[in-house]
């Protein structure tokens, strides 16, 4: 089951029914599940619910694991030096979906906790067509929606979210890397609902994930995403360097550690986390998940970055 999972992220295989078809006619997909010749292939529909029993977010990380501990991949890892990144996941959702929340719903509270709270905005519900149509036209245009006030039918914990200004907002997840900086493998993986603090406290959790109780000094490198004091003193306090690009005002890094050359080699490696994410998303099928609830797109996601790192091992390996 694993394997075959593989096996649909290196080759860009877009659905099990598909994969079960492929399986039928090539050898080297049987060989590498362990199939005969003449051994029949499993029913897609079995696959996929046994796929979802299987698959969970730990099993996930235990094949990421297996993989790290190999005799001859973990000389390869560096267990000092490390990056960190984050990026949006397109949910399986339109934005049709996203819907005012019934009467009476608890609002989803995604305020910064040291900004006031701001009084409640009574929003019109969207404009419906009386024809019954699925695919009817609705005009988003001067609607205000929020995730305080909407939520998506298709899947309620998706989020509208943008990374960056200048972009639309989607319904997304957020996905999150841990990178080693010798090689450029991830060493730990993570998804998240969308919002403003999930890349600062993925990093922290998957700091802490991949080495508990660790009294080495280590380093992380980010981008200025991450250059907020609270994340700062969070590493610090985890005997961590953080090695994170400075903002242009009220930066929480100064001179003591801009002034080492580690910090501007580590700014250099950490843009090497984004090939893993562009290979995910063009390779490995992660610029729309196919699944919904965070649950099964976390496993997804997690085994994705696991098998960006099968991808990329021969080149280091033959070297």
């Amino acid at each position: 089951m694993i394997r075959a999972s593989l096996i649909q992220i290196l080759f860009s295989i877009r659905s099990e029914r598909q994969l079960m078809e492929q399986m039928q006619y090539n050898l080297l997909f049987r060989w590498f599940v362990g199939l005969g010749v003449d051994d029949l292939v499993w029913v897609p529909t079995v696959f996929t619910k046994n796929r979802d029993r299987l698959m969970t977010t730990e099993m996930s990380r235990k094949v990421m694991a297996a993989i790290l501990a190999h005799r001859e991949i973990a000389p390869l890892l560096s267990d000092k030096h490390f990056c960190v990144d984050g990026t949006l996941i397109k949910a399986l959702a339109s934005m049709k979906s996203f819907q005012p929340k019934p009467e009476g719903a608890p609002r989803d509270d995604e305020r910064l906790d040291d900004q006031p709270a701001q009084p409640k905005i009574e929003t019109e519900p969207m404009p419906h067509s009386n024809r019954r149509n699925r695919n009817t036209e609705i005009d988003f245009k001067g609607a205000k929606r929020s995730n305080a006030t909407h939520a998506s039918t298709t899947d309620p914990e998706e989020r509208l979210y943008k990374k960056s200004a200048g972009t639309g907002a989607a319904l997304c997840f957020m996905g999150h890397a841990l990178m080693e900086n010798r090689h450029g493998l991830i060493v730990q993986g993570d998804l998240t609902q969308a919002d403003g603090h999930a890349e600062r406290r993925a990093a922290l959790d998957m700091v802490h994930r991949h080495s508990p109780g660790s009294t080495r000094r280590l380093t992380l490198g980010a981008d200025k995403g991450y250059d907020a004091a609270e994340f700062v003193s969070g590493l610090r306090q985890a005997c961590v360097t953080p090695l994170i690009a400075r903002k242009s005002r009220y930066s929480a890094i100064d001179g003591r550690t801009t002034r080492h050359e580690g910090y501007a080699l580590s700014l250099k490696h950490r843009k090497r986390i984004e090939e893993a994410f562009g290979w995910a998303k063009t390779v490995g099928g992660m610029a729309q998940t196919v699944y919904r609830g965070i649950e099964r797109v976390r496993s997804r996601f997690i085994l994705t970055m696991g098998a960006n790192n099968l991808a990329r091992l021969p080149r280091f390996l033959d070297a």
